[in-house]
């Protein structure tokens, strides 16, 4: 599968809840926003 990436502004305040989350659950920011973003994969079926 190919590899694509991605570059995106946020301000630093959500940057810091995601830093948080991903400290919290032991893992990488890449790893949650890919995750969020397959879920919106349910939503759109149909």
């Amino acid at each position: 599968m190919a590899q694509n990436q991605l570059c995106i502004r946020i301000p630093e305040h959500e940057l810091k809840i995601l830093d948080r989350y991903a400290k919290k659950t032991q893992r990488t920011k890449t790893d949650i926003i890919r995750e969020f973003i397959r879920s919106l994969e349910e939503t759109t079926k149909g």
